[in-house]
């Protein structure tokens, strides 16, 4: 694959990752079944504060990425594109989606809301333009010796805690993301993600060129 071929096709998959990403928290929304905690997080946050769920999506990735200055943590393409798109697609999801009215239909939107985010997941990180603000906070932590299970526990439990005291929903669906996600992007990551060129080595010494004085 030519260079301009491997930009095309890690570009797509990044933006279809954060689409897909973003209408699978819109469908676990609309579920009312439960949603993962962050997204406990950002709905306590809308309805107390007002804004639409998808604002708060932005604002809170925008904060948690200045988190990842002490950390000295580098965004990438990836990480901004997370940040300001991943809400607005929710938000667009929230606002197209038929409302669930059966059982049947909102636990059809919660099961497709998991399947969507795995999928979602390993195709943005299978891009290679970075992880997204809130992963990212997570191998910060861990790059400064935290262990990632209890840097990602502590943040999540703080997260659904605070989201729940808030007035976010959670429900089976929270626990159900908390058990399902972990195995489908151990699945999806790899299989999705995109090999790239090894870096070129340096020519030894001896083969270089000599420098003109």
């Amino acid at each position: 694959m030519n260079g301009l071929a491997l930009t095309l096709r890690r570009l797509t998959q990044l933006y279809v990752g954060l689409a897909l990403y973003g209408f699978g928290i819109s469908l676990q929304v609309a579920s009312a079944l439960g949603n993962d905690p962050w997204d406990v997080f950002h709905q306590g946050l809308a309805r107390r504060f007002g804004l639409s769920l998808g604002a708060w999506i932005i604002i809170a990735g925008a904060v948690v990425m200045l988190a990842w200055i002490p950390l000295r943590q580098r965004p990438g393409l990836g990480t901004i594109s997370n940040v300001l798109l991943v809400g607005l697609f929710a938000d667009l999801g929230l606002w197209a989606l038929p409302h669930p009215d059966g059982a049947a239909l909102r636990w059809t939107y919660l099961l497709a809301a998991i399947l969507v985010s795995g999928v979602a997941t390993g195709c943005y990180i299978g891009a290679g333009h970075g992880p997204g603000p809130r992963d990212g906070l997570m191998t910060g932590l861990a790059a400064k010796g935290v262990p990632i299970r209890v840097a990602r526990t502590g943040v999540e439990l703080t997260v659904l805690l605070v989201g729940w005291l808030l007035g976010g929903t959670v429900g089976i669906g929270t626990v159900l993301y908390a058990v399902l996600i972990g195995p489908i992007c151990h699945w999806t990551v790899p299989a999705l993600a995109i090999k790239l060129p090894a870096p070129a080595d340096p020519a030894p010494a001896g083969d270089r060129e000599p420098v003109a004085a």
